[in-house]
């Protein structure tokens, strides 16, 4: 007899339901851009059929951009659930050349898809588990009102407690359909967009492949500067404290017998530069790697930089998993810097950070109610941001209008 542990039980049962989860989020999420496409098909319909009388025309060239307005946010929305679409070159919106296009036929092909069986089981992904957890809570609640309680299909109404497991069982199924095909259901849900909104076979990757080469060299380009700035800190810091030490413990050496007093003030200036040496050189280390991201995780990282902030920060965390040593690191470094920022130069009265963690990727908002006009030519170190976050794949948006509020918005892969 084969006896299946129970901790792999356990973490079977686990995934099962992270998965479930997962999948109704992706659901529910296409439910709002699936509710969209029916109405922007809708109005493609309608241009379509007035098009003889010419309410068409001037129907088709609002259709067009409300088509490639949803596409491109159905991109951005998988992107942010992991599913990398390459995105095409961006297609015409002048109506002849718009109805030549292959991008804007695909586009379209995927907005029917999306607006029918995209709209149905973005439904089924809200409704499923509504139902789930009505009928099988069904028996706590029926009998406070027995004679207008049915079943979540509408179907027959309990008289006895027979009746109520009845239903709670139907609970039950809906509960298993949910968990064994909602990541399905979801994969189903995309997989148009996947097909459809990516770019075309024949379509020119030679913009994806230049920007991933602009990428690699500027990930290269800010390994080196890292490197240079570990290398001065050594250099100019520690290495220098650490001579200064060797000196000054011979001088004591020699003075030791002739004059004591002497020497044991050479031992303590000795004692006082080993101890800013070793202070610089965790300092470095801490430049390198934060050991606080091992010890307490990011959420316990960022609220330690907030507490150093000097101004008020507040940190909204919801990092349910791990993310990847070099994601987390990256993340640190961009909210220590943008938090240097708003102590320095914006003059703000409140700034927040928000981390959330949702579909594979790591997302960071930090904003703060300062003068704004935040500039990247400025020296303000928002071009080593950038570099750090692009070196991930990862893109980097910044909104600081004069006078105010800054938002600066980092979306990571938690992969790395």
């Amino acid at each position: 007899m084969t006896v299946v542990p129970v901790t792999s039980v356990r973490e079977t049962a686990v995934r099962t339901l992270r998965a479930a989860a997962a999948a109704t989020g992706r659901l529910v999420g296409g439910l709002g851009t699936a509710s969209r496409a029916l109405g922007v098909l809708l109005l493609a319909a309608v241009a379509a059929v007035t098009a003889p009388a010419g309410i068409g025309l001037l129907l088709a060239p609002l259709a067009l951009r409300a088509l490639h307005a949803l596409a491109r946010r159905e991109r951005e929305r998988l992107a942010r659930r992991g599913v990398d679409i390459v995105p095409p070159d961006p297609p015409p919106v002048r109506l002849r050349s718009a109805l030549a296009d292959p991008t804007t036929r695909r586009e379209l092909r995927w907005l029917v898809r999306h607006g029918t069986l995209g709209l149905l089981l973005g439904l089924l992904g809200l409704l499923l588990p509504l139902c789930a957890v009505r009928d099988t809570t069904f028996p706590l609640w029926w009998w406070l009102v027995p004679e207008t309680t049915t079943t979540s299909v509408g179907v027959g109404t309990a008289h006895t407690w027979l009746d109520a497991v009845a239903a709670m069982l139907l609970g039950v199924g809906w509960t298993a359909i949910l968990l064994g095909l909602g990541p399905g259901m979801a994969r189903l849900q995309a997989a148009p967009a996947r097909r459809l909104l990516a770019a075309g076979p024949g379509t020119d990757l030679s913009l994806r492949v230049a920007e991933l080469t602009a990428t690699r060299a500027a990930a290269l380009d800010a390994h080196a500067t890292e490197l240079r700035r570990i290398e001065r800190s050594l250099h100019d810091g520690a290495q220098n404290r650490l001579v200064s030490v060797t000196v000054l413990l011979g001088a004591a050496r020699r003075m030791a017998a002739r004059d004591p007093a002497g020497a044991d003030e050479l031992l303590e200036r000795a004692q006082s530069a080993a101890e800013q040496a070793l202070a610089e050189l965790r300092s470095v280390a801490r430049g390198i790697l934060p050991p606080v991201l091992a010890d307490r995780g990011l959420a316990g990282a960022l609220s330690g930089l907030a507490a150093d902030c000097g101004v008020p920060c507040r940190v909204e965390a919801d990092v349910p998993e791990r993310c990847a040593a070099s994601v987390e690191a990256t993340a640190y470094f961009v909210v220590a810097e943008a938090l240097t920022n708003i102590a320095r130069h914006s003059g703000a009265e409140r700034a927040s950070v928000t981390v959330r963690a949702r579909g594979g990727r790591l997302r960071l908002r930090i904003e703060d109610d300062g003068r704004g006009g935040a500039d990247e030519e400025g020296g303000s170190g928002l071009t080593g941001i950038r570099r750090r976050v692009a070196a991930l794949d990862g893109t980097l948006r910044l909104t600081s209008p004069p006078g105010g509020p800054t938002l600066l918005e980092a979306d990571l892969p938690c992969g790395g």
